[in-house]
């Protein structure tokens, strides 16, 4: 006898014009992604890349490969005209966008439409009203939903800032109005940072979204970050496929994430589900998205943004409620209905972990480099979403997250338990991941809860979190020294080279006599050069030759990876021999400049 094989829950009916080809405007992991569901749903996929993602995984999965002209976002990725040619020539009838670059860029999902082509998303109305962030506060004052207070309209510079703080209190939160994932975000506890937050909120949100507008709002310290999936159709259904908790963050980025959001009470699930889908659909929307909020530690909610796109962390939602969300993406762009306004019932729980090339021993630093080796667990209720295999790089040019581990059991406790072993099991070489943060994590008691609740909130990472989490070492260095890492085709291969320990050694002495004599001549590179703490670009320099320093004072902000990083003074002093300027491009440990004893 055999049994029928129950297929996936499907929310949609079938579509009025079902797609063919899809051109993934995207990269990594998440185009790989989409291509696989592509494939799923019977279509052909259409990947394109720069110049350093020649041979990346998406483009060996796809069924057919564009190549854009440039070695950068802005050139490739982010470039609209590219992108659409790059479909129109392959003869595509859709575009995904996946997540980040032009995902939520209006212009380019009217360029896709003007071009004749659908688009899987909402509308360019839609993405215009809801990016912009103080129009979505709007949409979701009018319809009830709860708010704190903010600006009403994009603060015009520094004054106005400090005038909501004398007004509404510290801490309060610059954000970009165009922007998210953490980019252009700057959450202000000094008044006397203002100037330079608001200034480096500007530059992250031209850098990353081309337009650095702000507004400004009351931070609701020690929040959870909880987020409500939802799901429309062009016929004004809407519905939530289920909620998620993604308060494991570092510089306001998530790392960890779980569905159902754990630890609501059953009027705060209510309050979310309701308002998300009020706010969906006041704004007309079709498709998926992710309406977010923060809930502070008194248990107020407060409504933050809506993505309009799919996020990052959607296959916790996918694990817990069955639900292909790229598949109800391709179907509703389609012409698809939803077949009910019922939302969905979460059936156990799930945990994402995202593996970034960062070391969090070092402040979850970014540090490009190739993965040498890539071991994941395997088993049931195991999944892994990956853009690399073993020899492929993490490029310093585009984002630090190269693959996610998902875990999934009957309860939270049972997952917790399965992400303990999946944990122990992963090995990744080459690059710094947060694996040992998250080893150590799923055993603290503030993320288990342990009877005394659930203690994590989007700033724990920086304040509370009271492990040790050593830098990493890269195993290969622990290796034969007469031994050379050599890549073929993918795969990188010892080779042993007698005498190359001796070459290792001489070149070490040579270097060793260069910084002796190097220290004859003046200050050592070790005690007053200020370094380049990874590879990057230099977006702001804030010092001159000759000027005075203090321990701690600003020198130059680092672009690397997506986020900035603060270069400080390490000790009292004269800035000489300033090496760089905005723009520049500088590898780890590049000289800057020093800082000498003004005695």
């Amino acid at each position: 006898m055999t049994t029928k094989r129950k297929k996936p829950p499907v929310l949609s009916d079938e579509p009025r014009n079902p797609l063919r080809k899809v051109l993934v405007a995207n990269r990594g992991e998440i185009a790989v992604r989409v291509v696989r569901a592509a494939r799923d749903a019977g279509m052909r996929s259409v990947a394109i890349h720069a110049e350093p993602d020649r041979g990346a995984l998406h483009t060996r999965l796809a069924d057919e490969v564009v190549a854009l002209d440039g070695a950068d976002a802005a050139s490739t990725y982010l470039n609209t005209g590219a992108v659409v040619a790059a479909a129109l020539a392959s003869r595509a009838d859709a575009v995904h966008p996946g997540y980040g670059f032009l995902s939520e860029n209006a212009d380019f999902a009217q360029a896709v439409l003007d071009a004749g082509l659908v688009w899987v998303g909402p509308s360019p109305r839609t993405i215009r009203e809801l990016g912009d962030k103080v129009t979505a506060r709007r949409i979701a004052r009018a319809v009830g939903a709860p708010l704190a207070a903010g600006t009403e309209d994009p603060v015009g510079d520094v004054a106005e800032i400090e005038e909501f703080a004398r007004t509404h209190g510290l801490p309060l939160v610059i954000k970009a109005a165009y922007g998210g994932g953490g980019r252009g975000l700057k959450v202000v506890r000094d008044a006397a940072a203002i100037p330079e937050l608001f200034a480096s909120a500007t530059r992250e949100a031209t850098a990353a979204f081309g337009r650095g507008e702000c507004f400004v709002e009351r931070f609701l310290d020690r929040a959870r970050h909880v987020e409500a999936q939802v799901l429309a159709d062009e016929y004004g259904a809407v519905v939530v496929v289920g909620t998620r908790d993604c308060s494991l963050q570092r510089r306001n980025q998530k790392l960890v994430e779980e569905a159902p959001a754990p630890f609501l009470t059953d009027r705060q699930r209510q309050v979310i589900h309701e308002s998300a889908k009020e706010i969906c659909r006041a704004a007309g929307y079709i498709g998926a998205g992710t309406v977010e909020y923060l809930v502070g530690d008194d248990g107020q909610i407060s409504f933050l943004e809506v993505n309009t796109r799919l996020q990052v962390e959607h296959p916790v939602t996918e694990e817990t409620t069955g639900v292909d969300l790229v598949a109800e993406q391709f179907r509703i762009a389609a012409g698809a209905k939803l077949m009910s306004d019922a939302d969905p019932v979460a059936m156990g729980h799930a945990v994402e972990f995202r593996l970034t090339s960062e070391d969090a021993g070092r402040g979850f630093q970014p540090v490009p480099g190739t993965v040498t080796a890539f071991g994941m667990p395997s088993g049931p209720g195991i999944r892994l979403d990956s853009g690399v295999e073993a020899g492929d790089p993490v490029d310093g040019r585009f984002d630090s997250m190269f693959a996610k581990l998902v875990v999934r059991g009957t309860d939270r406790d049972d997952t917790l338990r399965r992400a303990r072993r999946a944990l122990a099991e992963a090995r990744v070489e080459g690059v710094p991941t947060p694996l040992p943060f998250y080893r150590q994590v799923v055993e603290h008691p503030d993320y288990v809860g342990d009877g005394r609740g659930f203690r994590v909130h989007n700033r724990w990472i920086e304040n509370d979190f009271d492990g040790h989490i050593d830098p990493w070492a890269d195993l290969t260095a622990h290796r034969d020294p007469n031994e050379l890492g050599v890549q073929v085709g993918r795969r990188v291969l010892p080779v042993r080279v007698p005498g190359l320990a001796a070459l290792g050694e001489l070149a070490a002495s040579v270097r060793e006599q260069a910084a002796a004599l190097r220290s004859d001549a003046g200050p050592t590179i070790a005690g007053d050069a200020v370094t380049a703490p990874m590879q990057g670009t230099i977006v702001q320099v804030a010092v001159e030759d000759g000027a005075y320093v203090e321990e701690g004072d600003l020198i130059a902000v680092l672009e690397a990876m997506k986020m900035e990083n603060r270069v400080i003074a390490h000790h009292a002093g004269v800035v000489t021999g300033l090496a760089v300027a905005p723009g520049d491009s500088v590898g780890y440990r590049t000289v800057l400049c020093e800082v000498v004893d003004a005695s």
